[in-house]
C-alpha cells in the first residue's frame, strides 16, 4: 500500500459524502431545489400502488397503466426534507408502499404512516395517534398482521394493523433508512450505526449479536440459502450465516453499496454507485464476473424469472441473465420520456412486467411498463398528451 492512500482515501470519502449527502441523502436533485422522493411500489391483485414526487399514493391498473385513485397525503407539518429550504406543505415519500388487507400503508418524511383504503383512496393518519415520528426513510413491511419499519430516531417499529398497537420497538444506535426484510420470524434491517440487526420478528429480541461494518447499511438486506447479503457504505458486500450472524465472506469495492442485491443460481448481483454489477459466488464471495453500465446504479434491481433487470441513474435499464451472464439494454428511459429524469426508486416486478419509477422536473413521476423479455414500452403513466 501507498504511504499517501490513508490521506487520499480520507478526502476522498469527504468529498464524495458531501456530494452523496447533498443530493442523494438530501433528497435535493438536480432536476430542481424541491425535494423528490424516490418511492417504489408493489403489485397486488392486478393493482399497482406507488408513491409519487409529488406525494400521492397512486393506485393503477397493472394491465394498462389506467388510474383507479389518487390519494394525496395531508402534511401535519412542513417541511423540505433532509435539510432542503421548505417550498411547500407536500408530503415527500421515499419508501415502498406496503399493502395489508383493505389497506395500503406507506411511511412518509414527516413522520406519519398513512394507511390508504384499497378501494376507495381514502387516506387517513395511522400512526401514531399524536404527533408524528422522526422521518421515515425505508418502506413497510406487512406480515403476520403487524406492520413493521425503521424511523430516523434509531428505533425499528412493529406494529399491529389491527389495532395501531405497538407490539414492540427496539432502538438502534443511530438513525434507520433501511427497510427491513421478514424471512420466517426472524427481522433484519441496517442501521446507520452501522451494524446489521436480527430481531426476532414476534417480541423484537436479538437473534445474535448486531454484526458490525465499518460504514453506514442503507441497504435493504437479502436472505438466500439461510445467508443474509448486504452492501453497506464501507464499499464492500457481506455474506452472513443467517442463523448466528457469522462472517461467511466480504467483497470489496472502489464505491458505496446503496442498493440491495439480487440472488439467482447461485450467484449475488451486487449494483455499486461507480457503475457496475458485479457478479459473485454466493458460497465464497468470489468475483464471477462484472458488468460496466456507465452510470451510478442506486436504485435496487429486481429479478424477474433469469433475468436480473437493473436501472441506471441516468435512465438505462438493462437485463443480466443468471444463465450465460449476457448483458442487453432493454430500454432507454430517457429517450422515451424525452426529458431529463432521474433512476433512484426501487424497481419492481409483476407477470413478466417491470416497473420503473423516474423522477423529472416536467411530470414529477414517470411511471413505465416494460416488457422484462423484450423490452417493449407497454405503457406509461401519467399518458403522454402527444
Amino acid at each position: 500500500m501507498q504511504v499517501e492512500r490513508p490521506v487520499k482515501t480520507r478526502l476522498w470519502l469527504l468529498l464524495v459524502g458531501l456530494v452523496l449527502i447533498g443530493l442523494i441523502a438530501s433528497g435535493c436533485t438536480t432536476l430542481g431545489t424541491q425535494p423528490k422522493g424516490w418511492a417504489g411500489g408493489e403489485v397486488t391483485d392486478e393493482t399497482l400502488f406507488f408513491g409519487s414526487v409529488k406525494g400521492e399514493v397512486i393506485a393503477l391498473d397493472a394491465s394498462d397503466g389506467s388510474r383507479v385513485w389518487e390519494a394525496p397525503l395531508e402534511a401535519e407539518k412542513s417541511d423540505g426534507g433532509f435539510g432542503c429550504t421548505p417550498v411547500s406543505a407536500m408530503v415527500v415519500i421515499y419508501g415502498t408502499p406496503a399493502v395489508a388487507g383493505d389497506s395500503v400503508y406507506v411511511g412518509a418524511y414527516n413522520g406519519i404512516i398513512y394507511a390508504i383504503n384499497i378501494t376507495t383512496g381514502e387516506a387517513k393518519k395511522f400512526y401514531p395517534e399524536e404527533g408524528e415520528l422522526e422521518a421515515v426513510i425505508g418502506g413497510l413491511v406487512a406480515v403476520s398482521g403487524k406492520l413493521y419499519f425503521g424511523s430516523v430516531d434509531g428505533v425499528i417499529y412493529a406494529l399491529d394493523v389491527t389495532t395501531r398497537d405497538t407490539v414492540w420497538r427496539f432502538p438502534t444506535g443511530s438513525k434507520i433508512w433501511s427497510t427491513p426484510v421478514i424471512d420466517s420470524d426472524t427481522l433484519y434491517v441496517g442501521s446507520f450505526d452501522k451494524k446489521l440487526y436480527a430481531l426476532d420478528a414476534n417480541d423484537g429480541s436479538k437473534r445474535w449479536e448486531p454484526f458490525a461494518t465499518e460504514g453506514a447499511i442503507v441497504a435493504a438486506p437479502v436472505v438466500y440459502n439461510d445467508t443474509v447479503y448486504f452492501g453497506s457504505l464501507d464499499r464492500h458486500v457481506y455474506a452472513l450465516d443467517a442463523a448466528t450472524g457469522a462472517l461467511k465472506w466480504r467483497f470489496p469495492a472502489e464505491k458505496w453499496f446503496w442498493t440491495k442485491v439480487v440472488a439467482a443460481d447461485n450467484l449475488i448481483y451486487a449494483p455499486c454507485l461507480d457503475g457496475k454489477v458485479y457478479v459473485l459466488n454466493a458460497e465464497t464471495g468470489a468475483k464471477v464476473t462484472e458488468f460496466g453500465l456507465g452510470s451510478p446504479i442506486s436504485s435496487s434491481p429486481v429479478l424477474v424469472e433469469n433475468l436480473v433487470i437493473v436501472a441506471t441513474e441516468e435512465g438505462r435499464v438493462y437485463s443480466l441473465d443468471a444463465t450465460n451472464q449476457k448483458q442487453r439494454l432493454l430500454a432507454n428511459i430517457v429517450e422515451l420520456a424525452d426529458e431529463a429524469l432521474l433512476i433512484r426508486s426501487p424497481l419492481f416486478a409483476s407477470e413478466g412486467i417491470v416497473f420503473v419509477h423516474a423522477q423529472t422536473e416536467k411530470h414529477g413521476s414517470l411511471l413505465y411498463a416494460l416488457n422484462a423479455v423484450t423490452g417493449i414500452d407497454l405503457w406509461r403513466y401519467p399518458v403522454s398528451s402527444n
